[in-house]
């Protein structure tokens, strides 16, 4: 679960970074503009979509010139369709010029993800399995990439590998079995959550045994499935991975199954067309 706090700061850094990155050693284009010209904008969207990111671009302007003035008309987990306006500015036409494509970028970005987010969660409605993420996120926006989902309806799997285990192949090969790798993350960390990706039912019996929380079941065919339930009766939780898209994940999403988790909720995650309108205005005006 995402910390609150972390998250702000996480914003705060990622903008700061985003606008360096852009401006460097200042906007050279900007300064065509007279300083003097004072400009209003309104951002449309050229296409359906589930709104996120709405705090970033107010950071992004937060950061650049606090005078600009910002209207929403949406929210974060706001559908909205094409030709939709989604928020006013107003202020120092420079200003609004210099954040344009930085403020977008996110915009774009986050509610590209929390929109296929909101197609995936609509595939498990009416159940209880939930749909989990990955660490397969953009470089340097992990934490504004698993909130995007979660405004999308879906939920995060471990945020980093930090907060929980996962205990693949290589780790179980390195420890020497299964067993002994639940029992050794036992040690280090008693209280963070257990889970062990498994390729085969008889992996799945030992990850049983071992005791772990938390069971992924990776690229299991149904009839797998239908097996790994009825050997875990509730015992651990059950988790089913490897090529979820949202054509083929309602058949994998049976009864007794706790969640399922694609990197498709990050990874191929496709912005959404986005559109910044300027109109100038005289001091006068």
């Amino acid at each position: 679960m995402i910390d609150p706090q972390q998250l702000i700061a996480d914003r705060r850094d990622a903008v700061r970074r985003a606008l360096n990155e852009d401006i460097g050693s200042g906007d050279i284009t900007a300064l065509l503009i007279p300083a003097q010209k004072h400009a209003e904008a309104s951002v449309i969207t050229r296409e359906a979509a589930v709104v996120c990111g709405t705090a970033w671009v107010d950071e992004v302007f937060a950061q650049l010139d606090s005078a600009i003035g910002i209207e929403w008309r949406v929210r974060d987990g706001d559908e909205v369709q094409p030709g939709q306006v989604l928020l006013t500015l107003s202020g120092s036409a420079r200003s609004l010029l210099t954040g344009e494509r930085t403020a977008l970028n996110f915009l774009q970005t986050l509610s590209g993800t929390a929109t296929i987010a909101r197609q995936f969660a609509a595939l498990v409605k009416g159940t209880t399995i939930q749909i989990l993420d990955t660490r397969k996120t953009l470089p340097g926006l992990r934490l504004a990439q698993k909130y995007a989902v979660t405004v999308g309806g879906c939920h995060n799997h471990r945020i980093g590998l930090y907060d929980a285990f996962l205990i693949k192949e290589n780790h179980i090969a390195a420890c020497g079995g299964i067993a002994a790798a639940v029992g050794k993350a036992r040690e280090i960390a008693p209280g963070k959550p257990v889970e062990v990706e498994v390729e085969s039912l008889e992996e799945f019996q030992q990850a049983l045994q071992a005791g772990a929380d938390i069971i992924m079941l990776d690229n299991f065919d149904e009839g797998q499935i239908r097996a790994a339930i009825a050997l875990n009766r509730g015992t651990a939780r059950l988790e089913v991975s490897g090529n979820l898209e949202a054509d083929n994940l309602s058949a994998k999403a049976i009864e007794g199954i706790d969640y399922l988790s694609s990197g498709s909720l990050t990874k191929h995650c496709r912005a959404i067309d986005l559109s910044m309108r300027i109109q100038l205005k005289n001091l006068s005006d």
